[in-house]
């Protein structure tokens, strides 16, 4: 296959606590989750880096950085989702592999270059090992390929067919000498096959033993050197059991017993790789004690330790006892599992991927897990406990709508990995008597059955969301979450409409349940058992203790906030939601392909019952509804490339006031209204890459276009401050690429002051886009929802906007 050098040479990604384009915007949060891999991430010990796959895109973490920052940085190459995750830390080289059949090349240290792309068979890349001068990935059709270095690019050097209907999970590769390799290979197989790999002019890959012992399938390889000539290798399997290997080479070899019994446990696998090297592979040990399959593991850089990470959502650190030698476990971390919950079982729970390091006088462990969070366990003794410490969080998949409560204190957002997500920033003292801040999730307010599709507050302590569902849900903060972020964010807790101090989610049911406890107008009985203790909630309690941000144990299950009301009334999943900027009434719409079902359903927020509808009007999914700023119109957009302006009459009725027929020429995909100091106007965003901003002529009693602006890709989402600054607006676009324009418009002109770079930019479809309606005089907050699975907040410096 050919190599191909990249032509994207000109992107750098600095290492930077925050990146700013021109003092204009910068990037105060990325909030991602990691991939569902067992060799997601990697540590890069020069820059104290963690870099993992999430989504299609590279993230780069400082876990150690002393202000919290999260992901400071997302590289940008991929066209599918990241499966594996290298440093080649000798060269300054990072190797990624991708389901989109490629593996990039990035050379740096502080700032990363995409250097290369390397092509192979046009399957996923399922494996990938690295060591210095060379590159082994297995591919998802059976095949491995191998590139070696010259002069400093990689070139393909041995590709073959592993076998007929293999697939490779894991590959590790170990130095025997100069030039001179061992290539481990599993997969979905109960054989691990041993190939030797001699690198000089060519590359020449021979299989040297296949060795037998698991049951099932094996997840993960590790090697380790015991010292000259002797090494390890673990293999972890999906039988649960992790096996340890001996490899000797020449002098090291032990003689077969000829009078023993030949049994699979004693057999000797014995090889040649040159003509000075002869290697020896034998069954070491066998290590017991995991419920689930076997993910990740990782040998300690010094120690005679190993650490492994498993579906029943633990990490075990196992030990060879002094005395007997047996391996023993010396600590374990996570969670416990409940009986009988399993992935054999349907459980998709557990640890993907694990990493192990040290920095001065500490030791540190990473796992994350099936909702892209990270855990982090810190050990600062020599046999001392492991405590955790607040880590990085982020969705799985895309994210579908955000929104900005009506204060603008905090953002929730909504995602297809069926969660809303909190956001707001934990204030903190920093140096001196300068109080400082970073982003972080502080609530998990809806863990849901159901793919999250759009979501909006009614207030500062409510709001609104809907699922792939047909049922509209809202919830109600709770005390314990209020109280939190008042002490850890200042934001003010408003209790007056909260009813309940915390909730927690049935075992066999979608809506959050209440817990409040005796003395509040509840009962023991009205609560789980498990989350109270006579007159005292567990959660409560627990989160009144924090003085960090949550951590990712609460967050799954102390940060639900109760669901107060369903609303019925569609035929088919929601497509879209809004509520008056009163508070008083919520509009929504579902999915269609006809008149009956594309109707806007309207809703009161203080009786929750459904008033009369819209009238028809659109025959395919409204894909957008937002009221006036002066509560009077409602807007709606749709598929089927028209709008209509709906008036509110005073009973709370709706009447079709205006529409068009023909506005766009393809799907109308969002819509805004500008301010209310700037007359009845709005902006309407389309898949023909037009804009348009319509305004009601008084005269003629319709609205027409004031202005047109045309861009390159279609606009999938579009944003209007919520009011003027010094007499302009400032329009942030975001367009089906990921990247985002901002532009001002005043005297009916429009002028670009910002684009995003790429560098901090999502690298997938902008699905929404908003201002927060809180702004100071020399900043405003605009957060963007990807789905590249991304929650980005951006701070836009609007004097330098402006060009004041």
């Amino acid at each position: 296959m050919a190599v191909t050098t990249s032509t994207h040479l000109h992107r750098h990604y600095g290492y930077l606590k925050s990146l700013s384009i021109d003092n204009m915007a910068t990037q105060e949060a990325v909030f991602i989750g990691a991939n569902r891999q067992t060799k997601v991430a990697d540590f890069y010990l020069p820059t104290k880096t963690v870099a993992f796959g999430a989504g299609k895109c590279i993230a780069l973490w400082n876990p150690l950085d002393e202000h919290n920052a999260g992901v400071y940085c997302t590289l940008k190459a991929h066209n599918a989702e990241v499966t594996s995750v290298k440093f080649i830390g000798a060269e300054k080289l990072l190797v990624s592999a991708s389901a989109d059949a490629t593996i990039n090349v990035w050379r740096g240290d502080e700032r990363w270059e995409l250097a290369q792309t390397l092509e192979g068979p046009k399957s996923s890349v399922t494996s990938l090992a690295v060591a210095a001068g060379l590159i082994v990935a297995g591919f998802a059709d059976g095949t491995l390929s191998v590139w070696s270095e010259h002069d400093d690019a990689f070139v393909l050097s041995s590709q073959f067919l592993i076998r007929k209907g293999f697939l490779p999970l894991a590959l590790a590769l170990q130095k025997l000498s100069d030039g001179c390799y061992m290539l481990a290979v599993s997969g979905t197989s109960t054989d691990l096959m041993v190939y030797s790999v001699c690198v000089a002019a060519t590359v020449d890959v021979e299989l040297s033993a296949t060795v037998e012992g698991h049951e099932d399938w094996i997840k993960d390889l590790a090697f380790r050197s015991n010292g000259p000539g002797d090494w390890m290798l673990a293999s972890g399997a999906q039988d649960r059991y992790i096996r340890l290997w001996r490899i000797k080479a020449n002098n090291n070899i032990e003689e077969e017993d000829p009078t023993k019994l030949k049994l699979l446990s004693n057999k000797i696998y014995k090889f040649q790789v040159t003509a000075d090297l002869h290697l020896s592979i034998n069954f070491e040990a066998l290590i017991m004690g995991h419920d689930d399959w076997i993910s990740s593991l990782q040998w300690h850089e010094s120690k005679c330790q190993l650490l492994a990470a498993t579906a029943d959502t633990s990490v075990m650190l196992w030990e060879p006892d002094e005395i007997s030698g047996i391996w023993v476990c010396a600590s374990r971390l996570g969670e416990f599992s409940s009986k009988g919950a399993s992935t054999a079982t349907g459980s998709a729970g557990g640890f993907w991927s694990c990493l192990w390091f040290a920095t001065g006088d500490a030791e540190y462990i990473l796992a994350n897990g099936k909702t892209g969070s990270w855990r982090m366990w810190e050990n600062r003794g020599d046999g001392g406990s492991w405590e955790q410490l607040p880590a990085i969080t982020g969705p799985t998949r895309s994210v579908t709508d955000v929104a900005w409560s009506p204060s603008g204190s905090y953002l929730l957002a909504s995602s297809l990995d069926q969660t809303t997500r909190l956001y707001t920033r934990w204030m903190y003292e920093g140096d001196g008597s300068r109080r400082k801040h970073t982003w972080h999730e502080f609530a998990r307010p809806q863990i849901h059955g159901y793919d999250m599709i759009c979501l909006e507050p009614i207030s500062d302590t409510q709001f609104i969301s809907a699922g792939d569902e047909k049922v509209l849900r809202s919830f109600n903060e709770p005390r314990a979450i209020a109280k939190l972020l008042e002490r850890l964010s200042g934001i003010s807790a408003d209790t007056s409409s909260t009813v309940a101090d915390a909730a927690a989610l049935p075992a066999l049911g979608l809506s959050n349940k209440a817990s409040v406890p005796e003395g509040n107008g509840g009962t023991v009985e009205d609560n789980d058992a498990r989350e109270t203790n006579e007159t005292t909630n567990i959660t409560a309690a627990m989160l009144s203790q924090l003085q960090t941000p949550p951590l990712e144990d609460h967050l799954q299950r102390h940060t639900l906030w109760p669901e107060i009301e369903k609303l019925y009334g569609h035929g088919y999943e929601i497509s879209c939601v809004d509520v008056s900027p009163d508070g008083k009434l919520l509009a929504s719409a579902c999915k269609s392909n006809n008149t009956s079902h594309a109707v806007v359903r309207i809703f009161s927020t203080h009786t929750w019952l459904q008033l009369p509808p819209c009238p028809e009007f659109h025959n395919l999914t409204i894909t957008r509804l937002r009221f006036s700023k002066d509560n009077r119109h409602l807007l709606s957009v749709s598929r089927d490339r028209m709008w209509a302006v709906w008036y509110r009459n005073d009973d709370d009725t709706f009447t079709l006031k205006y529409s068009d027929q023909k506005p766009h020429s393809r799907i109308i995909w969002d819509g805004d209204w500008l301010p209310a100091s700037c007359g009845t106007a709005f902006v309407t965003a389309s898949r023909d890459k037009t804009v348009k901003i319509w305004r009601l002529d008084g005269q003629e009693g319709r609205f027409e276009v004031e202005s047109n602006l045309k861009l390159k890709e279609a606009i999938t989402a579009v944003a209007v401050t919520p009011r003027l600054i010094e007499g302009r607006l400032l329009l942030a676009f975001g367009l089906e690429s990921g990247a985002v324009h901002i532009y001002t418009y005043s005297e009916r002109a429009f002028l670009q002051v910002l684009q995003l770079d790429s560098a901090i930019a999502p690298a997938d479809r902008i699905n929404r886009i908003r201002w927060n309606p809180a702004h100071h005089k020399e900043n405003i907050m605009l957060s963007v929802a990807s789905a590249d699975s991304s929650v980005r907040i951006y701070s836009v410096k609007v004097p330098a906007v402006l060009g004041n």
